[in-house]
């Protein structure tokens, strides 16, 4: 099976709001495997489906340091969030440009695993933010859009330069 390709902005398919998986079975459990996969040769250490042009509501992460501990979420929703964090992110569809965002520094969250079991799941720090930003994409929105239109607008016209580069 070929390798997923990750959408790098501003590919309108980014902006999809996806939808709530209805059943967790071969075909989910699948792709999470194959995000994965695109996830680590990236290499990155989120992935959410909507970047590989498949609109559910389906996430990848991987903050360990080895990246040995895989994390699958399905549907995702934050029921509380804490505190404030300002980090630096980077997206792998926004290759190269790392930019500071706010986001809770603690996150309560329900989601569904990869065997269709409800679980609750609290997060801090590093894992925490990395689900977020992963969740914004489900949304249809990525890290740029927490800039300025000006430095969001420089970011766009420098990877369309790339991007035409590499055509």
């Amino acid at each position: 099976m070929a390798p997923l390709e990750i959408l790098e902005f501003p590919d309108p398919r980014l902006r999809t709001v996806a939808k709530p998986v209805q059943n967790v079975d071969g075909r989910i459990v699948e792709m999470a495997d194959r995000m994965l996969d695109a996830m680590y040769e990236a290499p990155g250490i989120g992935l959410a489906a909507t970047q590989v042009n498949f609109h559910q509501r389906l996430i990848v992460l991987d903050v360990s340091e080895k990246q040995d501990q895989p994390l699958i979420l399905i549907n995702p929703q934050i029921i509380t969030g804490e505190g404030e964090l300002e980090t630096k992110e980077g997206c792998l569809s926004v290759p190269g440009f790392y930019e500071p965002v706010n986001r809770y520094e603690q996150i309560q969250l329900e989601a569904i695993n990869r065997d269709g079991d409800p679980f609750t799941l609290d997060a801090e720090g590093l894992l925490a933010v990395c689900i977020q930003h992963e969740m914004d994409h489900l949304e249809g929105k990525l890290f740029v859009d927490y800039l300025s239109n000006t430095k969001r607008q420089l970011i766009r016209k420098k990877l369309q330069k790339l991007q035409k580069q590499q055509a």
